[in-house]
């Protein structure tokens, strides 16, 4: 039967995550399957997901490719080389190779999108499913995708190229399709909510469509907070592991825990890290959460 390869790398990402629940609820036996299954199913993407260049999409069931150089159409899909990051199973260099190609071949900048795939499906006799319903440029048939671009931006974070990651968070912001009327008339979508795609070919080339739609919001949200500011909740506990462009020297984050307030201000430092609340520095470097009902100043100093 077919497989996904971008859904072992997702799969890969769920069993690491169940094995660390499991472990909290003393489930030694359950963590260890998990852990056990994830890093088979890491050596069979190894073996069999790459094409060369960059990670395939897909098998289909007679063993043909989907997402290969050697097919006329999808021969690059941006999620798997997005999810070969975010999820930690795909070979670092391999998958800083792919993160190059979906950068040449699939962001778009004369037009200000990223595209999913392409070429998109059209004449040949794949049949990849409901996405070959849509007509070619868009939605998930090679227009933007609007979860798959995110996770573009997000997988260049975790590598560390925070230039390319915000350039591509400027690229697919919304407000950045309504600025000029220039731009209003070819959106055509509303600029104050992100839309679920963005079509990629003519006539209708840089087109929005389907806003208040989309779980793309979401993720979009999670890339500026989490992957780009830094901040990460766990419980309890703040943590901080900024990718901030190279020009900015300091940022002001206000952050409200229950109704309780924290004023934080990351900032760059030529030697000394860490975290201080309140004038402590904190050990563990992360902001302990209380809900005391008080105002609390944080600073966190980063190189």
């Amino acid at each position: 039967k077919g497989e996904s390869i971008w859904l072992a790398f997702f799969l890969y990402h769920v069993l690491m995550k169940f094995s660390e629940i499991a472990l909290l609820r003393d489930d030694a036996a359950f963590a260890n399957q998990c852990s056990s299954e994830a890093a088979n199913l890491r050596q069979k993407i190894k073996e069999s997901g790459w094409d060369g260049n960059w990670y395939l999409r897909a098998y289909f069931d007679n063993g043909e490719t989907l997402g290969s150089s050697a097919n006329p159409e999808c021969q690059i899909d941006s999620i798997s080389q997005s999810w070969s990051v975010l999820s930690g199973a795909g070979d670092a260099e391999r998958s800083k190779m792919a993160m190059e190609e979906v950068y040449r071949q699939l962001v778009k900048r004369d037009v200000s999108l990223i595209q999913i795939l392409k070429p998109p499906f059209d004449k040949s006799d794949s049949d990849p499913g409901y996405i070959k319903g849509y007509i070619p440029g868009v939605r998930e048939n090679g227009g933007q995708y609007t979860h798959a671009a995110v996770w573009v931006a997000m997988a260049f974070a975790a590598e560390g190229d925070s230039a390319r990651a915000w350039e591509l968070l400027s690229m697919i912001n919304p407000l950045n399709h309504g600025s000029t009327p220039e731009q209003v008339m070819i959106y055509k979508a509303e600029p104050y909510v992100v839309a679920a795609d963005v079509y990629a070919l003519p006539p209708h080339t840089g087109r929005g469509g389907w806003t208040w739609y989309t779980g793309a919001a979401g993720w979009m949200y999670r890339l500026i907070v989490e992957s780009l500011l830094g901040l990460t909740l766990e419980v309890d506990k703040l943590q901080f592991q900024p990718c901030i462009p190279a020009d900015w020297e300091s940022f002001q984050v206000h952050y409200r825990y229950r109704e309780t307030f924290y004023h934080i201000t990351i900032m760059r430092t030529e030697v000394a890290q860490g975290v201080m609340v309140d004038g402590l520095l904190q050990s563990d470097g992360t902001i302990h959460l209380i809900d005391d009902r008080k105002e609390h100043l944080v600073e966190v100093m980063i190189n």
